[in-house]
């Protein structure tokens, strides 16, 4: 299985306010195992712009903490007109760009994008390509 990874999970690894055990899980999954994971280009920008908002030390702490991750063999796809077509049928159902281009990227590896983003998760959930943490964690996980 191949999971897409959410900004929101990310997240909850550097802010001591959001902690969150189920995204401990998933970076522990990831430091294992990295091939089994992939974002689109834009967790790098969305992570970082969070953590400029809220952390005291965000660009040592992007530095240290997440560019080592986004090296360490997890797939990093760009922003390819595919994307944006299949992205389209996201929008339709009331995505957010950002969050489309999640589920758009999960539908075209066959993965399952992992997000803490209930709404998000609510609006496609009939599409079957994502997975709300915050209900617990995928099956089989």
């Amino acid at each position: 299985m191949r999971w897409v990874l959410d900004a929101s999970v990310a997240v909850r690894w550097y802010l001591p306010s959001e902690t969150d055990p189920r995204a401990q899980e998933i970076l522990a999954r990831l430091l294992e195992n990295p091939l089994v994971f992939a974002v689109p280009e834009l967790f790098a920008f969305e992570v970082f712009a969070v953590l400029c908002r809220v952390h005291a030390e965000p660009v040592r702490t992007y530095r240290e903490g997440v560019v080592p991750l986004l090296q360490g063999g997890m797939y990093r796809q760009p922003m390819t007109e595919r994307l944006a077509l299949v992205a389209g049928e996201y929008l339709s159902a009331g995505l957010s760009g950002y969050d489309a281009c999640y589920a758009s990227l999960a539908r075209d590896l066959g993965a399952t994008w992992l997000t803490f983003d209930g709404k998000a998760h609510r609006l496609i959930s009939e599409h079957g390509v994502s997975h709300c943490l915050a209900e617990g964690l995928p099956p089989g996980w």
